[in-house]
């Protein structure tokens, strides 16, 4: 286990000096494969998450592949900072709502989703600009395969907008069940 956290995290800082980046690298026991502390700019990843992750991909997708591919990405976080900088009272009030409100709560109450919504609509604005900075890196750098990059890319924006669209669903279906009480 050692050996494959030590070549993960080799992985990922190599991929992130070849794309011109300089960004400390952490392993973290989060449950997210990587991701980027934008507020203490560095890329941490977890190792059982990327084990698990790997197999949701075609078996034709090699892991180092998948690693550089998300090494990528997260530098193309790191490229907007400043945006997610500027981000960051809203999301720190978003995220005081989700511990306040129980989760039932959250559902049931058109203006506590609709923050849900709107950090569904922030985050695919960020993740969407991040794949935009990872594809010019690649592009630039040549790292890894354009369509091993485009087929991650589009499996991940899509577990982002599929969250997002079952959230506006609920929403849909909340306010028009509020509006026929009142009717």
């Amino acid at each position: 286990m050692i050996n494959k956290q030590i070549e993960i995290k080799e992985l990922i800082q190599s991929t992130l000096t070849k794309a011109g980046m300089d960004l400390d690298v952490k392993e973290e026991r989060c449950g997210i494969n990587m991701s980027y502390n934008f507020i203490l700019h560095y890329v941490g990843f977890d190792v059982e998450r990327i084990k698990s992750a790997i197999k949701e991909v075609p078996a034709a997708i090699s892991l180092e592949d998948y690693i550089k591919t998300f090494s990528l990405h997260e530098g193309g976080h790191a490229v907007d900072r400043k945006a997610l900088l500027a981000s960051l009272d809203r999301t720190i009030e978003i995220h005081e709502m989700k511990q306040k409100h129980p989760i039932g709560d959250q559902y049931n109450n058109p203006h506590l989703l609709c923050m849900l919504i709107e950090e569904h609509q922030m985050n695919i604005g960020f993740e969407e600009t991040a794949w935009k900075n990872a594809e010019k890196l690649n592009r630039k750098y040549r790292i890894v395969d354009s369509m091993v990059f485009e087929f991650l890319k589009n499996q991940s924006l899509k577990t982002y907008i599929d969250s997002y669209e079952k959230d506006l669903n609920i929403f849909e279906r909340l306010v028009n069940s509020k509006s026929e009480q009142i009717a």
